[in-house]
C-alpha cells in the first residue's frame, strides 16, 4: 500500500505507527471520551456494590444491615442511570454517519471497546486511539500481529504472567480482567470489526463508489467478528460472547444487503417492468435479513443487552423495506403494459417469481395483458405498502432516541407520502370491488454478501524485541541461566573450543585443560556476544571470523546456558530440600551449619531462575526480560 502524507505523518519520525491524537476534540472522540468516563464510573459503582453485598452477607448487626441495604439501593440507582446514559451514547449513530446533506437511512456502527494502559512499551499504547480509516485498521492489525511475538517471547506455556489485561464491555461498560493474552487479542479483533463498522457508516452512500466502500467495510466487519466467534471461547464479557457475536455478524450482513439495494437505486431503476420487479425483490431481501436480525436481538441473553434504539431501528428498517418492496411491485404493475415487442414468457416468468404465493384472481398471463387487472393487483400492493410504512412510523415513534434522528424521520415521511400519492393516482371513485390481499414479495438479490475474514498477512511487522535474538531460541518455552562473561586468552592452540550452528552459535566442544575449559566455558553454552558485540543473530562464519581477528590479549565472550527439563526437575527437588532444611533448623538449633549448606546449594546453576524479575519502584508489577537485555521506555536497548 502506498503511504499517503497523512499516514506518513501518523507514523511520526520512526517506523512505529501512531494512532490519532487522543486529545483531539472531534465528535467521535468526544463520544469515546464520554464512554470512557462512564465506564470508569460503572467500574467504581460495581466495586462499591460488590463491597456492600459482601458486607450484607457477613454482618449480623441489623442496624448495619439497614444502612448497607440503603447504600446498596443508591448504588443500584446510580448504576441504572449510568447504564441509561451509556445506552444513549451507544445509540448516537448519527455521529458516525457521513456528513453530507443527502437523505440516507443511518447505519448502526459499534463503538470501540475501552481499555487501560498495560505497561509494555510505548509502541503498544497507540492501539487505543486508531484513526477511523484504513491506517487505523492497519494499526490494530499490526498490534495484533505483534502480540504473536509478545506471546511467544514472554508468556510461558501453562503459566500465567502477572499482567492483567483490562477491557470494558463495548455496550454495558462492565469491566473484565484476565491474565490471558488471548483476551487482549480477542478484544483487539473486536475493535478491528468495530472500526470497520464506523468506516462503513461514514461513507457517502449517494455514490456508487461510496456504497462499494461501505459494502467492503461491513463485510470485513462481519469477517472480523465471525473470526472472533470461531477462534476465541469463554469470553469474559457479553459483547464477545457467541450469542452477541452471532447477532452482530447478522447485523453487518443486513447492512451490506441494504447497501446493495442502495446501489441499485443509485444506478437508476429503469422505467421498465423487469427492473421494477427486481428492485421490489431486492428490497424484500433487505427486509428479510433485518427481520432475522430483529428475531436474534429479541432472544435471550441478547434481548436484555442490546440497546433498545438498535432493536427499534432494526424493526423499523424491516417494516420500511417491506413497504418499499410492495411500492416497486405496484409501480411495475400499474405503470407498464406489455408491448408488442416484449417477450411474453420472460415477463410471465418474472411475475411468477415475484410472489411467495400466487395472487388470487385471474392467471398471470391475463394480468399482464389486462390493464385493469394489473391496476387492481398494483393497488393491493400499494395498500400493503402504506400499511407497512405506517407501521414503521409507529414503531419509530416509540423510541425517544430515534425520534431525535431528523434524517430517519424525514426518510420515513417522504416514502410514506410517495406511496400515498401513487395510491391516489390509481384509485378510482367507482372502485366498488374488494381489494385483494397482495401476497408477500419473494426476496431475491443480485449480489450476495460475503464474510471477509481479516487478512493479517497483508500487514507486515517486525518483532519489536528483535534484538533479544531469534524467537525460535529466545522464547518463553525455553528456560535460561543468566548471561555470564567468560574471559579467554588465545594460546598457541587457540581458545580451546569449537562452534556449531547459527543464530546463536553453540559451543559444540571444549578442549580439556584448554583456555576455554579453565575459564569455565562448557559444551552446550550459547555464545551471545564477543567483546560486547551482540552475536545472537550472527552466522557461524561471522562469529568465527570475529574470533580470528581477536588479538592475543584475549577476548571476553558472553554465554548463556539452556536449562533442560531434567535440570528444572532437579531445581524443584533442591528447592523442596532447602525448604525442609530451613524448617528442620528451627528444631535442631544447628543454624550455622544449615545456613552454610543452603549457601553452598544456592551456587548450583540448577537453582538459577529462568527469567530475571526486577521490581520497578515507580510502576506496579514487574518487568520480564531475557538476561542481560533491558528495554527502556523509548524502546532502545543497552
Amino acid at each position: 500500500m502506498t503511504e499517503s502524507g497523512a499516514e506518513s505523518e501518523l507514523r511520526g519520525n520512526g517506523s512505529v505507527r501512531k494512532g490519532c491524537d487522543p486529545f483531539a476534540q472531534t465528535q467521535r472522540s468526544k463520544l469515546q471520551h464520554r464512554r470512557a468516563r462512564i465506564n470508569q464510573q460503572i467500574n467504581k459503582e460495581m466495586r462499591m456494590r460488590a463491597g456492600a453485598e459482601n458486607l450484607l452477607r457477613a454482618t449480623t448487626n441489623n442496624k448495619v444491615k439497614e444502612n448497607v441495604a440503603l447504600e446498596l439501593s443508591f448504588v443500584n440507582s446510580n448504576l441504572q442511570l449510568l447504564k441509561e446514559e451509556l445506552e444513549e451514547l451507544n445509540s448516537s449513530v448519527e455521529v458516525y454517519q457521513n456528513g453530507n446533506e443527502s437523505v440516507s437511512v443511518p447505519m448502526i456502527p459499534l463503538g470501540l471497546k475501552e481499555t487501560k494502559e498495560v505497561e509494555l512499551t510505548i509502541p503498544l499504547k497507540a492501539m487505543r486511539t486508531p484513526t477511523r480509516n484504513e491506517a487505523g485498521i492497519e494499526l490494530l492489525m499490526e498490534y495484533y500481529n505483534q502480540l504473536y511475538f509478545i506471546d511467544n517471547r514472554f508468556f510461558p506455556p501453562n503459566k500465567n504472567m502477572g499482567i492483567f489485561f483490562h477491557w470494558y464491555d463495548s455496550l454495558t461498560g462492565v469491566p473484565s480482567y484476565q491474565r490471558a493474552l488471548a483476551f487482549e487479542k480477542g478484544s483487539i479483533l473486536f475493535n478491528i470489526g468495530a472500526l470497520y463498522t464506523q468506516i462503513g457508516a461514514r461513507q457517502d452512500r449517494t455514490t456508487t463508489e461510496g456504497i462499494d466502500h461501505a459494502i467492503d467495510a461491513f463485510q470485513k466487519a462481519a469477517g472480523a467478528l465471525n473470526y472472533l466467534k470461531e477462534n476465541f471461547s469463554n469470553a469474559p464479557s457479553l459483547d464477545m460472547s457467541t450469542p452477541s457475536l452471532n447477532m452482530l455478524v447478522r447485523l453487518m450482513i443486513a447492512q451490506v444487503q441494504e447497501c446493495v439495494f442502495e446501489k441499485v437505486m443509485v444506478a437508476g431503476v429503469k422505467d421498465e417492468f423487469l427492473m421494477q420487479l427486481q428492485s421490489a425483490q431486492e428490497a424484500a431481501r433487505v427486509a428479510d435479513v433485518y427481520s432475522l436480525v430483529y428475531q436474534t436481538m429479541t432472544q435471550p441473553p441478547v434481548k436484555n443487552y442490546v440497546p433498545f434504539s438498535w432493536t427499534t431501528l432494526v424493526q423499523v428498517k424491516s417494516e420500511y423495506f417491506k413497504a418499499v418492496s410492495h411500492y416497486f411491485a405496484a409501480v411495475a404493475l400499474c405503470d407498464h403494459m406489455m408491448g408488442p415487442d416484449d417477450e411474453e414468457s420472460e415477463q410471465v416468468k418474472a411475475l411468477q417469481q415475484l410472489h411467495v404465493t400466487m395472487p388470487e384472481g385471474p392467471s398471470l398471463i391475463t394480468v399482464l395483458k389486462d390493464k385493469e387487472e394489473r391496476r387492481k393487483l398494483g393497488k393491493a400492493h400499494l395498500k400493503k405498502a402504506i400499511i407497512k410504512h405506517e407501521e414503521a412510523m409507529r414503531i419509530h415513534s416509540l423510541c425517544r432516541i430515534l425520534r431525535k434522528m431528523d434524517i430517519l424521520q424525514e426518510v420515513l415521511a417522504v416514502v410514506h407520502k410517495r406511496s400515498l400519492k401513487k395510491y391516489s393516482e390509481i384509485d378510482h371513485e367507482d372502485d366498488f370491488f374488494d381489494t385483494v390481499e397482495a401476497p408477500e414479495i419473494h426476496p431475491k438479490t443480485q449480489q450476495k454478501p460475503e464474510i471477509k475474514t481479516p487478512n493479517f498477512s497483508k500487514v507486515k511487522v517486525t518483532d519489536i524485541f528483535h534484538r533479544l535474538g531469534p524467537l525460535s531460541v529466545f522464547s518463553a518455552k525455553n528456560r535460561w541461566t543468566p548471561a555470564r562473561e567468560v574471559h579467554l586468552k588465545k594460546s598457541e592452540k587457540g581458545f580451546g573450543f569449537t562452534l556449531r550452528g547459527d543464530s546463536p552459535v553453540l559451543i559444540a566442544g571444549v578442549v580439556p585443560d584448554g583456555s576455554a575449559d579453565e575459564a569455565g566455558l562448557r559444551e552446550g553454552d550459547y555464545l551471545v556476544s564477543v567483546n560486547e558485540q551482540d552475536c545472537k543473530w550472527s552466522k557461524h562464519t561471522d562469529v568465527v571470523q570475529l574470533l580470528k581477528n581477536i588479538s592475543t590479549d584475549g577476548v571476553s565472550i558472553g554465554v548463556i546456558t539452556l536449562i533442560t527439563s531434567e535440570q528444572q526437575n532437579n531445581q524443584a527437588d533442591r528447592k523442596s530440600l532447602l525448604g525442609t532444611m530451613s524448617s528442620a533448623s528451627i528444631f535442631s538449633g544447628n543454624d550455622k551449619e544449615n545456613s552454610r549448606k543452603i549457601a553452598d546449594s544456592s551456587k548450583s546453576p540448577g537453582l538459577l531462575l529462568t527469567w530475571n524479575k526486577k521490581k520497578n519502584s515507580s510502576k506496579d508489577g514487574s518487568t520480564h526480560s531475557l538476561p542481560f537485555i533491558a528495554v527502556t521506555d523509548d524502546g532502545s536497548f543497552y
